[in-house]
């Protein structure tokens, strides 16, 4: 086989790629799905990230009034809900620590403290104790709460979700944390005055003012 024959071949097929190339992008342009504006449902406890592909900011929400809420909680659906804590902690008295640390009488102790389980720096190095607002917070999304945390967990979305587990964990100790009392009622705004109908005589301190003279 001579060179104009192995040039025709090597021609055919670099034709026959490029006519597929142009084809497979023709195609993509007419066929491009248009992404959603939304996303059509969001999987429970899975935390939503970034453009940049980190883990977005928490929106900042309300916290609950544990003085109401703790009272009214499901404790059992707690208890049920605890399974998910289970592959990692273990929430009974004197239990050895597990992936995570023992999580016996966890509310209200001050964080990084159970003894013997080797925390992270960034966990080490956040003062303050397990409240009920901080659990409230670090179970919706540990990894947001505070980055660089062991804890791989998702998160957990459903502020029902939440109140029941902490309710339950709370009743995991010899003396459960104090429920604060609950939150003072606002009261109601007065109603703004009426104001006069058009023509009609202002009020003054000591009854309506006489129009001036035309």
């Amino acid at each position: 086989m001579d060179s104009f024959e192995w040039n025709k071949i090597i021609g055919a097929v670099l034709g026959t790629a490029i006519f597929i190339f142009v084809v497979r992008l023709v195609a993509e342009h007419i066929y491009e799905a248009e992404k959603p504006e939304k996303p059509g449902y969001v999987v429970e406890g899975v935390v939503e990230t970034a453009a940049g592909g980190g883990a977005a900011a928490p929106v900042e929400e309300t916290m609950p009034d544990w003085g109401t809420v703790l009272a009214a909680a499901d404790v059992a659906a707690g208890k049920a809900l605890v399974s998910k804590c289970e592959q990692c902690h273990d929430v009974t008295k004197d239990s050895p620590n597990k992936i995570g640390p023992n999580l016996f009488a966890v509310v209200d102790r001050p964080r990084g403290s159970h003894e013997g389980f080797a925390y992270s720096s960034a966990m080490k190095n956040k003062p303050g104790n397990w409240t009920y607002d901080e659990l409230f917070k670090f179970i919706k999304a540990p990894g947001v709460d505070i980055p660089g945390t062991k804890m791989s967990f998702a998160g957990m979305r459903s502020e029902k979700d939440r109140i029941n587990l902490i309710a339950y964990l709370r009743s995991e100790a010899d003396t459960p944390a104090p429920i604060p009392a609950p939150a003072p009622k606002k009261e109601a705004a007065p109603a703004a005055e009426a104001a006069p109908a058009a023509g009609a005589p202002a009020k003054g301190p000591g009854g309506p003012v006489p129009a001036a003279p035309k």
